[in-house]
């Protein structure tokens, strides 16, 4: 049954339409920005091996019909409630960690403003791993904010005897007073339609906070640093992921071509030589892999033009890292836009 219930039997098995936020919690490589891509189904957040990928938090917005939820209801949970559609806005974290730097404090701020306004929590641990104080970090924060919390035991697919997963299931059971208690892969793409299913029943009845074509609210001025920032991460090693960062210092989008200048900061001499690399070998290779993912994200060609400059400390400067938040980016080019406004009329009246 679609729409308004016809009956007292039909209107047990019916849900207003449901909308909320979903806060994304876990320690550093327990696959929240796989997840969150995984759901949403476009690539918003940069992935790669290397811990703290993340570092601000990144909204992802699902928008599920009523015809699609019916068919998600049938197949995995007979017997469900029909919903009259859905829309879920999840939100990726940092890794959950003891900070010891500006930058790393400025992440568990990220954390702690995600978790005071969402409405259910998914926990993240890797299933292939024992459960170590990182984990136990993350499980104290989710009992202090008193949220509703799902857990998700994540990287089934590296469990080759299945049945070490009920023991597993069993003992997290202690940890907390979940919710739900669900076993999944992000990356196989295994138990998400389960975990959609439970989440949208978990929501309260409410209205869409987003137009139903919108999948995020970061500007894509942010998310093409994060393609260069994604890139450096892959492309070099040791010390460098950690000591860098990217600041676009121009975008100008056109229907045709976006040019884009973009500032690689590191820490020391020694780091930005290995950016740039021999002749300018690996600043190529880096620029040439983002251009690519940038292009396919606008649907433009793009003019990628990079620079790398050194910023000693910047990972312990508050006021650096503060600016790295492309909030404030956008505040500050938002308050610049006006003066010139401001001054052109002036002149103008002149």
């Amino acid at each position: 049954m679609v729409g308004n219930p016809k009956s007292m039997s039909d209107a047990r098995f019916y849900m207003p339409f449901r909308s909320g936020f979903v806060c994304i919690l876990g320690r550093p490589n327990a696959g929240k920005s796989t997840l969150l891509n995984a759901l949403v189904g476009e690539k918003l957040a940069i992935i790669s091996p290397k811990p703290q990928t993340t570092r601000n938090r990144i909204q992802g917005i699902i928008n599920i019909p009523k015809s699609s939820f019916l068919s998600l209801a049938k197949k995995e949970r007979p017997g469900a409630r029909v919903n009259d559609g859905a829309q879920i806005v999840l939100i990726d974290t940092p890794g959950v960690h003891k900070p010891d730097s500006s930058l790393g404090r400025k992440m568990m701020v990220e954390v702690r403003e995600a978790l005071e306004g969402c409405d259910l929590v998914l926990l993240m641990m890797d299933v292939s791993h024992k459960v170590d104080p990182r984990d136990q970090f993350a499980i104290d924060l989710v009992k202090q904010s008193g949220m509703k919390v799902f857990l998700l035991l994540n990287k089934i697919d590296l469990i080759h005897n299945k049945s070490r997963l009920l023991p597993t299931i069993d003992e997290s059971q202690k940890l907390y007073d979940f919710a739900e208690v669900i076993p999944i892969s992000a990356l196989k793409r295994k138990g998400l339609d389960t975990l959609l299913g439970l989440v949208i029943q978990a929501l309260p009845a409410g209205p869409a906070y987003f137009p139903d074509d919108q999948f995020t609210d970061q500007p894509a001025r942010f998310m093409a640093a994060e393609i260069v920032r994604e890139q450096v991460l892959l492309n070099t090693k040791e010390e460098i992921p950690y000591a860098t960062t990217v600041i676009v210092d121009s975008f100008e989008a056109g229907s045709r071509l976006t040019r884009i200048a973009a500032t690689i900061y590191c820490e020391r001499e020694g780091q930005k030589r290995i950016v740039v690399g021999k002749g300018g070998q690996m600043l190529k290779k880096i620029g040439s892999a983002a251009r690519w993912q940038i292009e396919r994200m606008l649907g433009t060609k793009v003019f990628l033009e990079l620079y790398v400059k050194v910023q000693r400390g910047w990972r312990d400067s508050r006021a650096f890292v503060e600016e790295l938040d492309w909030r404030r980016q956008l505040e500050h080019r938002m308050a610049a836009q006006a003066t010139k406004r401001g001054l052109d009329a002036n002149d103008a009246a002149d």
